[in-house]
């Protein structure tokens, strides 16, 4: 016979080989498929939803180390148990159920029962092409190269859930992968890795997904930074929460404003942090804008968005006297975002905000870093005063 070979690109995917033999003599033919790339990093697992034809007509590419599973059926194709092939999830019910038939004859003269059995399964595997009820279909490859059509791409695909993982040592081994003997640090693995947890949108209440990532600031601390977007509506948002402890003091942090360049400052603005600006006359409570990893000028612009979204300047609730104040404070503080100067002051109790110092690690002699002690009513704010960190165990009973 004859076996062509095909290199060709799967669109949001990588190269494959597909190589097909055909055989004149008797018309068998055969189609398999092999990775063009290397072993990936991680292994990926993908959850379908199938609910409808359509789904079944996604296309699938299983390399000969991937397993596939449906658990309403407690149905799964092993790995290695067959070649690499480019098909649909129809493709893959059709062979497993062609598979199961090869022997059917010789079981009936032999063993009816389990015949019959496989027979019924078999049933049950052909019902499913109808997809008169939903099922799901898992494709497991620890070699990263497996792949299920997403057909909104770019778009977001609801049915599919993508996970990758960190290979065991087992699934290391049957790739003849070298195992390491030391096992990864699990904080190493949360620096490296972008999380992602399902939500709702808090505009229009849709499902939506929150990416979260832990970063190392330069010369401070290590945050945690989470981003959710709505791909229904379009609302994104942003927050930073500390990734340490509360400090033993408070920070005080001030920045005199004396060039435009401050203003692509780096700012930590954690949600326990008050802002002020004299020269102003303003102050930011706080909790107000929550938690801000931005530049200075970020944080200016969300001050100003803050302002000019007041429901109570807008509309009938609004007068003359009061409009024409905030309009005033906004030109002044556009005036410090362009030449003015003024003394831009962070005041956080918990020790977790942050302000760039651009000569790091030299003194900054614009920026002045204060500790303090904090007092009765700032630790009642954090609930510090009724946190019992030593002697908390209840004390045995007394035996008599």
């Amino acid at each position: 016979g004859v076996t062509r070979l095909l290199l060709t690109r799967i669109p949001f995917f990588k190269e494959i080989i597909v190589s097909s033999f055909s055989c004149d003599s008797c018309s068998w033919s055969n189609t398999e498929i092999q990775s063009a790339g290397r072993i990936q990093e991680q292994g990926v697992r993908y959850t379908v939803a199938v609910t409808s034809r359509q789904d079944m007509n996604r296309e699938v590419v299983k390399t000969d180390c991937a397993s596939a599973r449906i658990p309403e059926l407690d149905f799964e194709i092993p790995a290695f148990s067959q070649k690499g092939v480019l098909t649909t999830i129809e493709g893959i019910i059709d062979r497993a159920v062609a598979g199961l038939e090869q022997d059917q004859p010789a079981r009936r003269a032999t063993d009816k029962e389990v015949a019959r059995k496989i027979d019924e399964f078999i049933g049950k595997l052909r019902q499913l092409k109808e997809v008169n009820s939903p099922f799901t279909f898992i494709l497991d490859d620890p070699s990263g190269n497996s792949f299920v059509e997403n057909p909104h791409a770019p778009q977001r695909d609801e049915a599919l859930v993508v996970t990758h993982y960190r290979r065991s040592p087992q699934q290391c081994a049957l790739l003849g992968l070298e195992v390491d003997a030391k096992p990864p640090d699990a904080a190493d693995d949360l620096r490296d890795e972008v999380l992602q947890f399902n939500t709702n949108c808090p505009e229009c209440n849709a499902p939506a997904s929150t990416n979260m990532k832990l970063v190392q600031i330069p010369h401070f601390k290590e945050v945690i930074i989470m981003a959710t977007n709505c791909d229904s509506c379009g609302h994104r948002t942003n927050e930073v929460k500390s990734g340490g402890a509360i400090e033993p003091q408070g920070t005080r942090i001030t920045l005199r404003i004396t060039d435009p360049s401050d203003m692509t400052r780096d700012i930590l603005k954690s949600e326990t942090c008050s802002v002020e600006i004299p020269e102003l006359e303003f102050e930011l409570g706080m909790g107000a804008l929550g938690g801000k990893f931005t530049t200075l000028e970020g944080l200016l612009k969300d001050i100003r968005d803050l302002v000019e979204k007041n429901p109570f300047t807008l509309g009938d609730s609004s007068t003359p006297s009061r409009t024409g104040k905030l309009q005033e404070f906004i030109g002044k503080l556009q005036d410090v975002k362009g030449k003015a100067q003024a003394h831009f002051i962070m005041d956080d109790p918990a020790g977790n905000s942050y302000l760039q110092n651009v000569y790091a690690p030299e003194e900054d002699p614009e920026l002045s870093v204060q500790r303090y002690e904090r007092s009765f009513e700032q630790n009642e704010d954090l609930g510090l005063n009724d946190m019992r960190t030593e002697g908390y165990e209840p004390e045995p009973a007394s035996g008599r």
